[in-house]
């Protein structure tokens, strides 16, 4: 059975969506549906925008877009991107560049030979082989000392390049890299070089004892700001007024299928996931308790979801209930959802031609 959200995907991605009614009207209307949804009770707000213009903002339950979130894991995506400008600047030699000379003081007095073949590619996409201090192991490596000099005493779990390890500090570890490169703190790194985005802005940000920002964590900003970062990766990378920020190949080289999470299958890149839905390739940036930014290149489409952060979103089901709102249950069903509706894709451009022939206008959402 199509779902309300799964129908509301359809109409957005539908190139001839609305003809009568204003495509952001009829698309907030769906959006003030949610707010009835038991399975989506931890969604605060969503926005959607499509080739770079805002097609409906909805927050629910007293919560807004302009309200600050801590974005989680979300946070890694947004440390990928400066790893890439790091490397088009030139600090940092790219993603084979091993990382045991950059961080050589911080390394364990009798170091595993394998720490010499670790690089930035590997951190960047979960290979490192060291063991995971995520989920339950996260408590105790934020409680010690020095995170760097910790994570890097990890036994290995795997070789470097081997199975998707997921850890955040691995992305702290990039975070301490581009500290020391960069000359400055991540974060003021990130205003600079972020800086002509407009809408883009990181709030408070955790640090390490030693001052270094978390990588990977404990980011806060807001809905929109978060999408204002999403339409600079959809947009190839460039601003609205044409600046590059971040190079092109790189964000091709982030989006490209490096390994598989074990937990859900995803492919994962250099700190995003992908998957395909309705036949679509969608990139995305995931968040503990569902902090969410969706990309669909082929169809100009940038979505944000922001939730209560306090709670998980993977085993509970919710992170799966924010997939359904891109049409996961309806695809399920119909693998190949452009198929299914091209003779309703064709009917309404024929009833587009019919009203341009009668001499009025048609509007393109």
């Amino acid at each position: 059975m199509i779902t309300r959200l799964a129908f509301f995907v359809v109409l957005l991605l539908s190139p001839f969506a609305a003809v009568a009614q204003p495509e952001n009207d009829r698309t907030a209307v769906l959006l003030g549906r949610l707010s009835s949804r038991a399975d989506l009770k931890p969604l605060k707000t969503v926005i959607v925008a499509r080739d770079g213009r805002t097609v409906a903002e909805q927050g629910y339950r007293g919560h807004t877009a302009s309200e600050s979130v801590n974005i989680k894991s979300a946070s890694k995506s947004i440390v990928s991107s400066l790893v890439g400008i790091a490397i088009d600047k030139g600090l940092l030699a790219g993603p084979e560049q091993k990382i045991a000379s950059i961080l050589k003081a911080d390394l364990p007095a009798d170091p595993d030979p394998r720490l010499n073949q670790i690089t930035i590619g590997n951190l960047l996409s979960m290979q490192a082989g060291l063991g995971r201090l995520s989920g339950p192991n996260y408590g105790r490596w934020v409680a010690s000392r020095n995170w760097v000099r910790f994570a890097l005493a990890q036994p290995f779990d795997d070789e470097p390049g081997g199975q998707m390890l997921y850890s955040t500090a691995s992305t702290h570890l990039l975070s301490a890299i581009l500290t020391k490169v960069g000359g400055k703190s991540t974060l003021a790194l990130a205003r600079e070089w972020l800086g002509p985005v407009d809408g883009f802005r990181i709030g408070a940000w955790e640090r390490d004892p030693q001052g270094i920002y978390l990588g990977g964590n404990q980011m806060a900003m807001t809905a929109r700001s978060l999408l204002a970062f999403g339409e600079l990766y959809r947009n190839g990378g460039r601003t609205a007024d044409g600046t590059q920020v971040v190079p092109a190949d790189w964000i091709a080289q982030s989006w490209q299928h490096r390994t598989n999470s074990r937990f859900s299958g995803d492919d994962y890149g250099y700190g995003w996931f992908s998957r395909q839905i309705g036949g679509e390739e969608v990139h995305f940036a995931w968040g503990y308790g569902g902090q969410m930014l969706y990309i669909v290149p082929s169809f100009g489409m940038t979505v944000v979801m922001t939730s209560d952060e306090s709670g998980p979103s993977a085993r509970t089901g919710y992170r799966d209930a924010l997939h359904g709102l891109f049409g996961r249950d309806y695809c399920s069903q119909s693998p190949n959802l452009n198929e299914r509706f091209r003779p309703i894709v064709k009917k309404r451009a024929s009833c587009k031609n019919k009203i341009q022939q009668r001499g009025y206008k048609v509007r393109r959402p």
